[in-house]
């Protein structure tokens, strides 16, 4: 009985009683014009955390303050404003949840934001597309009106070793005039004249493709082999570029025009410059538009999680952040396959996936937009009529005053403390956070990317290894919300990244005739970087105190995408080596995953408000300090909790 007593004492005052003290009940003529009011919104977050990041997936800049750390705030506030009506018009901002509790968690209108935000990013699997607009030569073209004997003709193309086999070059060809003479003098290739000491010249011809698997793609379509093969994985790259660009100006575009208005341009940009790329007339055209499509297709992602924590419950949020999103991008991903396998030519197909982005039109009429960003705007009557039309939708009665938009109007904002990017590096431990979380984020990206993007050159069939390469996400991003839930975050992350980089390390151990085998290990390291991928978001804004939580997430989420980049060389690389990707990324993903257990641990310790109060990192003797740190047990708040 003591035991309860002692943790009611600890319990944060009720909402409705809080609300009382602040509106200063009972203390003349504004007591009762406000104490008729309920408590008014949260202030919106900026840019909420990404959630499992994913394919081409890239992460929404930070956290939103109202959500993290915005307790501590509001507490810091109270005990020193006494009855201060900015304070309290702080409070009410902050308690957005309260004033809305009365909607339930899982009525039927948030079950249509959720799906609807969900299935808005199924379309985003342009970055993924490339895999299959993209072919490879079979050789040299030898023209038909060359006067070559058929003996010659065949011994026109040297042979070079490609995965331990000898095949025709690709890019090279013995000097035609040279065989002519041969030929016209009656000599015979290999017997009379040793091939090896031929000159050899590049494909003047051109090229002769195999069709066995595409019609046309890309590479056939401008030739992009052999002197003008870097081409390909710059394609990628700069789609890559693009998501870079697009993670920087959507949040700050959704801050100032909106969060509905941002979600439906992008959508915009995003399927007409897919279309546009129909009409490509170069390569230098495909992959300036590619770019805009990569701007807009994390803009997308982006804004449309912003959108979905900001409007659904806090517990609803959870599930919105770590599977929803995700999972409905899995589901795009799994799409992408069954398109290519019945459509083989490229323009077809970019019009095929560019179709379903039509299918988003109507939802302009039944996505609202953020009551949160409408109340920081000042729009209140706007946010009123939305939460009553949510309201309606439930079956359940609104009150007829939500905010009271007088006192919200004289209040302003407190002034916040300002962070710049030198923060992230101010004492030494906090700079080997930062520094390991770069480098953490960047090589996981590179695994993630470059297994995802390698597909192609998997044993068997292309169609059937991307399709297995989606389907092992979902799996992947559910283990990866359990353990977020019940262990540790060091080794759920380390034992994530170990287990994908080892079975990738172990591929080139597999006999050649164990096709399925390097296949299942492939899988298994997909699924391990995929779960690493998801959880990274999460930990790592547990590990920085608020002042600079929203950049070391934008700092990181930068990495990532550095990493996404780069990742197209990697899979380059192996036309010169077949096993030289999966060594790289297997050992690099390795390390990293050792590296991952010198972090501080955080889970099940309150977010850090201070520099004073970040975790140590392991390898470093000074203790944590605990003056004025809460323990865990009076503050259980972790951001499992909070997003």
């Amino acid at each position: 009985m003591e035991k309860n007593r002692t943790r009611l004492l600890r319990k944060a005052p009720e909402p409705a009683a809080e609300q009382k003290r602040c509106l200063g009940e009972g203390s003349g003529d504004t007591a009762g014009r406000r104490g008729r009011q309920s408590p008014g919104p949260a202030e919106p977050p900026r840019s909420p955390p990404a959630g499992p990041a994913g394919p081409g997936r890239a992460a929404p800049r930070g956290p939103g303050r109202a959500g993290l750390g915005g307790a501590a705030r509001a507490a810091s506030a109270e005990r020193g404003s006494g009855g201060d009506p900015r304070s309290c018009s702080a409070f009410a901002m902050r308690n957005y949840d309260a004033a809305t509790a009365f909607l339930g968690e899982w009525g039927r209108f948030q079950r249509l934001v959720f799906f609807l935000l969900s299935a808005s990013i199924i379309h985003g699997f342009n970055g993924m597309s490339v895999v299959f607009l993209a072919g490879t030569p079979e050789r040299c073209v030898v023209p038909r009106g060359a006067n070559l004997s058929g003996e010659w003709r065949n011994a026109s193309i040297p042979l070079e070793m490609r995965d331990g086999q000898e095949v025709p070059s690709r890019c090279r060809r013995y000097r035609l005039a040279a065989l002519a003479n041969f030929s016209a003098l009656g000599l015979r290739p290999g017997s009379d004249v040793e091939l090896e000491a031929l000159e050899q010249e590049p494909c003047l011809d051109g090229w002769e493709y195999s069709r066995d698997v595409y019609r046309s793609t890309i590479i056939t379509e401008w030739n992009l082999v052999c002197e003008d093969d870097w081409k390909a994985p710059l394609t990628t790259s700069l789609f890559f570029v693009g998501v870079l660009i697009g993670s920087f100006i959507s949040g700050q575009l959704s801050d100032r025009f909106g969060r509905k208005n941002i979600l439906f341009l992008t959508m915009a940009v995003q399927t007409g410059f897919s279309f546009l790329q129909i009409f490509s007339t170069s390569w230098e055209m495909f992959t300036v538009l590619f770019l805009i499509v990569g701007m807009g297709q994390i803009s997308n992602y982006v804004v449309a999680f912003i959108l979905g924590t900001e409007i659904l419950g806090k517990s609803v949020r959870i599930l919105f952040s770590t599977l929803g999103v995700c999972i409905f991008f899995a589901i795009g991903y799994m799409l992408l396959p069954l398109f290519a396998y019945f459509i083989r030519d490229w323009r077809m197909l970019l019009l095929a996936l560019t179709v379903p982005g039509l299918f988003c039109i109507p939802l302009w009429w039944i996505i609202p937009e953020s009551p949160r960003w409408l109340i920081s705007q000042g729009r209140y009557k706007e946010a009123e009529v939305i939460i009553q039309k949510a309201a309606k939708m439930n079956g359940i009665p609104a009150p007829a005053v939500l905010f009271d938009t007088a006192e919200m109007q004289d209040s302003k904002p407190q002034q916040q403390q300002k962070a710049i990017l030198l923060d992230l590096f101010r004492t030494r431990n906090i700079a080997t956070i930062t520094i390991m979380s770069l480098l953490l984020w960047f090589f996981t990206s590179v695994g993630y990317f470059g297994l995802s993007l390698s597909t192609p050159d998997w044993h068997g069939n292309a169609y059937v290894n991307c399709f297995l390469s989606a389907v092992i996400e979902v799996p992947a991003y559910v283990i990866a919300w359990l353990l977020l839930r019940s262990l540790p975050r060091r080794y759920s992350l380390s034992g994530t990244l170990f287990l994908g980089g080892s079975v990738v390390l172990f591929i080139q151990l597999v006999p050649a005739e164990l096709n399925v085998l390097s296949v299942g290990l492939v899988m298994l390291g997909k699924f391990g970087i995929t779960a690493a991928f998801s959880m990274l978001y999460v930990y790592n804004v547990e590990l920085y105190p608020t002042l600079v939580r929203n950049m070391a997430v934008g700092a990181t989420s930068t990495a990532s995408r550095l990493g996404s980049i780069i990742s197209p060389y990697f899979v380059y690389l192996g036309a010169y080596d077949r096993f030289l990707p999966y060594i790289l990324m297997g050992s690099l993903t390795v390390l990293i995953g050792i590296l991952t257990l010198f972090l501080p641990e955080s889970f099940g310790n309150p977010l850090p408000e201070s520099f004073e109060q970040v975790l140590k990192v392991k390898c470093f003797r000074n203790e944590q300090q605990t003056t004025g740190i809460r323990s865990s047990k009076e503050s259980p708040k972790s951001l499992i909790t909070t997003l």
